[in-house]
């Protein structure tokens, strides 16, 4: 049995047409169960939060999973292979503040929910930073003085621009990545190089 972790929302609308392509169709999708079968057996899957996903593929309750670039970073990818990049659900980590805003400071203050992938960022340019964590309402930080600018992820910079922000520097490129559980790849190694391989193809 091999169990794959899934992230909702736009990653999993992006990650069904290619399980489907590799003849994997996961029953009652719409249904509000987490744990779903699919027309296979051997493979089950589980539908959760994307920042979830590598903590249950860390801990074996999943042996595979599709998260974001972005969630391994913050989690560290302890206990996890990163597999393939799958190309989908595209978008980048950028800096982001209000026009014409000087971020040349002593200690530039940040809000974000990307911690670890913004201090990589800062510490290579040896740049000191305040960084303050917000989980939502990111956007809004600088308008009330609450930091200098934002580290967010950006798809089209409609939210940004909604917000009176612009995009300053490109941290870097995200996309969604099949990872798997390090234990599981020496258990399940054939099956789940069987899986890689048709995906990897399809991409």
């Amino acid at each position: 049995m091999l169990t794959i972790a899934l992230s909702k929302g736009r990653i999993l609308q992006q990650t069904l047409p290619l399980l489907e392509k590799s003849g994997i169709e996961i029953n009652n999708i719409n249904s509000r169960k987490l744990v779903l079968n699919t027309n296979l057996n051997e493979i089950k899957v589980i539908i959760i939060r994307a920042t979830d996903v590598p903590i249950f593929v860390q801990h074996g309750v999943a042996d595979i999973g599709v998260t974001g670039k972005d969630m391994l970073i913050e989690h560290g990818a302890n206990g996890v292979f990163e597999l393939l990049d799958l190309k989908i659900a595209k978008c980048k980590l950028m800096i982001a503040s209000e026009p014409e805003k000087k971020l040349q400071k002593n200690t530039l203050k940040i809000a974000t929910k990307y911690i670890e992938a913004t201090k990589n960022h800062f510490e290579n340019k040896s740049q000191q930073v305040e960084i303050i964590k917000l989980n939502g309402a990111i956007e809004l930080a600088p308008k009330i003085g609450l930091s200098d600018c934002i580290v967010d992820l950006v798809a089209t910079g409609n939210t940004l621009k909604a917000n009176g922000l612009v995009a300053v520097e490109n941290i870097m490129d995200i996309s969604s990545r099949l990872i798997v559980n390090t234990a599981a790849f020496k258990t399940k190694n054939a099956e789940i190089k069987k899986l890689v391989e048709t995906i990897n193809k399809i991409i």
